[in-house]
């Protein structure tokens, strides 16, 4: 593809390494984003990622039956007390095929881990839904290492790889690097699709707060350098930090789309991530 892909663990399905989030897709303009989603259509296999708690399932349903799709479509089960059963998750997968119009998703997340409830019972439900046809992959999101580690271990029994676990991962939120999730999914071999890779919008343009502005500065300075925005140097930050990772930046409009898939044409230099990576560990110092 024009912008290479990475692959989702060891599922065999290869994306773009920016996908694009959809939680506020409901909201939005519908006409803005059908063109948004005709954007990353036309980029390449890229992933678009939903869940039944954003309720933008149905539009991305009305996007892909609006024609053809290379797209790889996610989304999310949502556990709650008393929803935790293989039964339950099928159900709510059987619901999201429905709104999104698939026979298959491409990859299936439980969205959170619950309290008190084993891993083990979730990895039955996610290995009944590719065991199924109607799920390819399946992942989890905001799983701690262990936890992600205790899920792999069900789903190989069961010849199931773990595809992907999603986190909050950005330049302001590093907590991935240093609770062993970052580690983790090297060691396993999965996709960490980090979600608010800008921070909620904090890592598009410059600041004076005391507590990102040395670090938007140099975003800024490095932007100037490449004719690029602050966006997309915060989002080549997380490409260069490490090849598992797979950001998954909100966009509602088309330009919006362009200007992320934009930051897939061009690299950072050693240099510069260091020099990202400095004043980053500097904030609020």
């Amino acid at each position: 593809m024009r912008h290479g892909t990475r692959p989702l663990g060891r599922t065999g399905i290869d994306v773009l390494p920016l996908g694009i989030g959809t939680n506020k897709w409901r909201r939005a303009d519908r006409g803005a984003v059908l063109e948004a989603y005709r954007t990353i259509h036309d980029a390449g296999p890229c992933m678009i990622d939903t869940a039944e708690i954003y309720f933008s399932e149905r539009v991305v349903g009305d996007c892909l039956r609006a024609g053809p799709t290379r797209a790889v479509i996610a989304s999310k089960f949502l556990p709650f007390p008393g929803r935790t059963s293989p039964r339950r998750l099928m159900s709510a997968l059987d619901g999201s095929l429905a709104r999104l119009g698939l026979e298959t998703i491409d990859l299936y997340y439980v969205h959170y881990p619950l309290p008190l409830i084993d891993v083990g019972v979730f990895a039955e439900g996610l290995v009944e839904a590719v065991k199924s046809g109607k799920a390819r992959a399946v992942g989890v999101a905001n799983f701690n290492a262990d936890q992600m580690r205790r899920i792999a271990d069900h789903l190989a029994r069961a010849g199931v790889p773990l595809a992907a676990n999603q986190v909050n991962y950005s330049l302001l939120r590093r907590a991935a690097e240093t609770n062993g999730v970052l580690e983790a999914c090297r060691e396993l071999d999965v996709a960490l699709v980090a979600y608010f890779p800008l921070a909620s919008g904090r890592l598009t343009q410059p600041s004076d707060s005391m507590d990102t502005k040395a670090l938007l500065t140099c975003l800024a300075d490095i932007a100037g350098a490449h004719d690029a925005s602050i966006s997309q140097v915060a989002l080549n930050w997380l490409l260069a930090r490490d090849s598992h990772v797979i950001p998954i930046p909100g966009a509602t409009k088309p330009h919006h789309a362009r200007a992320n898939l934009d930051a897939l044409g061009w690299r950072l230099s050693e240099a510069e991530f260091v020099a990202i990576d400095r004043a980053a560990a500097k904030r609020g110092t």
